[in-house]
C-alpha cells in the first residue's frame, strides 16, 4: 500500500511539474494569429533608407523597449507581460513568417497599426520607425 501511495504521489508531482512548466512557457504564440495582415504592394516595396549600423540598432532597441517590448517581449518572441491579455498573438519577430516580410511591409505595419497594436504614425518619426525595423531584423539573427 505504501508503494502505491508513493507511486501515486510521484505521478501527481510529475503531472503538476509538467502543467506548471507548460503554463510558464505559454506565450502569446498560444493565441490565434489573427487575420492575415498584408501590406499594400507599394508599401511592401519601400526600401529602408536608414542604414542598420550600430547607432541605428541602439536607437531602434531603445524605441522598441519603450513602445513594443511590453507585448512583443524582450527578445521579440511575442511573450511580453501584456501579451497574454491579448486575443491574438502579438507575433514572433524571430520566426520565418516575420523574416519573409519586407522592411517596407514591417514599416507600414508599425506606421498604421491594427488592433490591438496602435499606430505609431504620430508617436514616432519616419526615421525612428525605420530604426525599429532595423532592430527587429537583428532579433532574427
Amino acid at each position: 500500500m505504501k508503494a502505491l501511495k508513493k507511486l501515486t504521489s510521484f505521478a501527481v508531482g510529475i503531472f503538476m511539474c509538467f502543467t506548471l512548466s507548460a503554463s510558464l512557457n505559454a506565450t502569446a504564440q498560444d493565441h490565434p494569429k489573427g487575420k492575415p495582415w498584408p501590406a499594400p504592394e507599394a508599401a511592401a516595396k519601400a526600401k529602408n533608407p536608414v542604414k542598420a549600423d550600430e547607432g541605428s540598432l541602439k536607437e531602434g532597441k531603445d524605441l522598441y523597449a519603450q513602445h513594443c517590448k511590453s507585448c512583443h517581449g524582450a527578445k521579440g518572441k511575442g511573450d511580453g507581460p501584456k501579451a497574454e491579455k491579448l486575443d491574438i498573438s502579438s507575433g514572433d519577430f524571430t520566426g520565418t513568417d516575420f523574416v519573409k516580410e519586407s522592411d517596407g511591409a514591417v514599416y507600414w505595419k508599425i506606421t498604421e497599426g491594427r488592433k490591438p497594436m496602435p499606430s505609431f504614425k504620430e508617436k514616432l518619426g519616419d526615421q525612428e520607425r525605420w530604426q525599429v525595423v532595423n532592430y527587429l531584423r537583428s532579433l532574427a539573427k
